[in-house]
């Protein structure tokens, strides 16, 4: 038999990998590392909240091994990981779809990548985790679900990247810079008529992002029933300020948190 510990060492010898967690050599991400994840989900809301902001799933707070994974499949371009993220991303959406006790088809938007960095890394790495969510979530989902991967949302050109903003930065940052492609959307009604829309991204830091893809979407006529995300920022007490989630209703989606009833995916018509 081949001795585990002298494989990962020779892999770490020739190919240089070690695991992002502890840095043992050799495999991204080792049993033990992996082992420590977490198995579930639930909301986390950002503080403020965003107005009419539906509620966002997590896995896990911004910070650790899970910080190390998103950086290393995102900035240092670790597509190896892009497997255990999208099991990490699938468990948000799971909790979400639990929570509103959905049934039948369910699309996955992805919160679309600037278009420098898509160049700049050759690859749109969270519509590549979130595909894997997708997989991940049809699997586990006992028949519950017919999943679908919609990339619906583009961005529009001049959104910078969010890294350094603060909250009103941010804000302003997004404010419009996402549209929903008709196209896809009038194409994707005809194959699958109705569903519960899931807006996943890999981080929620302030709420900003998740909310103009709602926003975006329900501008079509597509209202959003959850958000789901890898990890979600813990800000400090001092920088937050009210927080929890709204106590109204969503301002551009029917019903309340717990909506169950699919949306229809015909595009809302346009006014001139």
């Amino acid at each position: 038999m081949v001795c585990m510990a002298g494989l990962d060492g020779f892999r770490d010898l020739i190919l240089g990998g070690s695991c992002v967690g502890c840095a043992a050599p050799g495999r991204l991400l080792c049993g033990t590392c992996l082992a420590s994840l977490p198995d579930e989900a639930s909301p986390h809301w950002p503080s403020p909240v965003p107005e009419g902001l539906r509620v966002p799933y997590a896995v896990a707070p911004y910070d650790g091994l899970v910080r190390d994974l998103v950086i290393g499949h995102k900035e240092r371009n670790l597509v190896g990981l892009r497997d255990v993220l999208g099991s990490l991303l699938a468990l948000a959406v799971l909790a979400a779809l639990d929570a509103s006790d959905v049934r039948g088809a369910v699309l996955l938007v992805p919160v679309p990548s600037r278009a420098a960095s898509v160049r700049s890394r050759g690859r749109d790495a969270t519509l590549d985790v979130t595909e894997r969510a997708r997989r991940s979530v049809q699997a586990r989902g006992s028949g519950r679900y017919e999943v679908t991967l919609a990339p619906l949302l583009r961005s529009r050109p001049g959104v910078r990247d969010q890294a350094g903003l603060d909250l009103d930065e941010r804000r302003d940052n997004l404010s419009g810079s996402m549209a929903c492609s008709s196209g896809r959307l009038r194409r994707l009604a005809r194959r699958v008529g109705s569903a519960h829309v899931v807006v996943c991204d890999d981080v929620l830091t302030t709420g900003s992002t998740v909310r103009e893809a709602q926003r975006a979407l329900a501008a079509a006529g597509v209202p959003t029933l959850a958000h789901a995300t890898v990890a979600a920022t813990v800000r400090r007490r001092s920088e937050a300020g009210p927080g929890g989630p709204p106590g109204g209703e969503a301002a551009d989606s029917p019903g309340v948190h717990g909506e169950s009833s699919a949306s229809s995916l015909s595009p809302a018509p346009r006014h001139h």
